[in-house]
């Protein structure tokens, strides 16, 4: 169907069955069991790449690298990205909103992200912004990630169409509805969508994800995780 995403094996190996089995919600869901070929170890190696700034693919192409990648939401719902960049002639959009807003407290899986990865969530944005089009995007980073929002207004000091945005600290500012009307002023109608008001969300992690596939022709296979607890000796961000 139109609203699905594709789905990248992270591992090599052989498709098994496909079953229900209990997964991290502790209910049943339909998965895809995959015997894994130790002798491809390939997968499991940490590749850095270098960073690559120079877009080389159409916006149709690029669009088309999202979905047959798989590229969902990952500020928490999953949302298929290509559903989203789908625009419709009859929509006009304006700007292109970055959610750099955690969504729950414990989290730091995207501070550590941007702090990590901000050269390529910009080159991700430049991405977007080439494809959509849009001319004018802002970043939110609440303003207890200083370090964050530094970061950004250093990588974008030369880029005259994007601005960075610090945010008070406020629950749950980190759904979209809500970031769009910390940032613009702009009241999402009820049942309806960022898009009804001429913006377009996106998380950094889904736009890294974004760049990912683009610059380095990769599929969505990982995301960044924050295992924490006081119970915990190293809580910590994990692939």
């Amino acid at each position: 169907g139109f609203v699905s995403s594709n789905i990248h094996s992270p591992v090599a190996g052989t498709v098994t069955k496909l079953d229900k089995n209990i997964d991290s919600s502790g209910y049943k869901k339909q998965c895809i069991i995959i015997r894994t070929d130790v002798k491809d170890s390939s997968n499991l190696e940490e590749i850095e790449y270098p960073l690559k700034e120079e877009i080389t693919l159409t916006p149709k192409e690029i669009l088309k690298r999202i979905s047959d990648y798989g590229i969902v939401g990952l500020g928490g719902a999953t949302f298929p990205s290509h559903v989203k960049l789908n625009v419709k002639e009859d929509k006009k959009i304006d700007c292109l909103v970055v959610n750099g807003v955690e969504c729950e407290p414990y989290l730091t899986a995207d501070h550590r992200l941007m702090l990590e990865k901000t050269k390529e969530i910009v080159v991700g944005i430049k991405i977007l912004m080439y494809a959509l089009p849009v001319v004018k995007v802002i970043i939110g980073i609440e303003n207890n990630k200083k370090n964050a929002i530094q970061a950004f207004l250093n990588a974008t000091k030369n880029e005259k169409n994007i601005h960075v945005a610090a945010l008070k600290v406020k629950y749950p500012q980190g759904g979209e509805k809500q970031l769009v009307k910390a940032l613009l002023k702009r009241e999402v109608p009820k049942n309806g969508l960022p898009i009804d008001v001429g913006v377009i969300v996106h998380n950094v992690g889904t736009i890294f994800a974004i760049y990912q596939a683009v610059q380095n022709n990769l599929p969505l296979t990982e995301r960044v995780v924050t295992v924490t607890g006081k119970k915990l000796k190293n809580p910590s961000n994990y692939w």
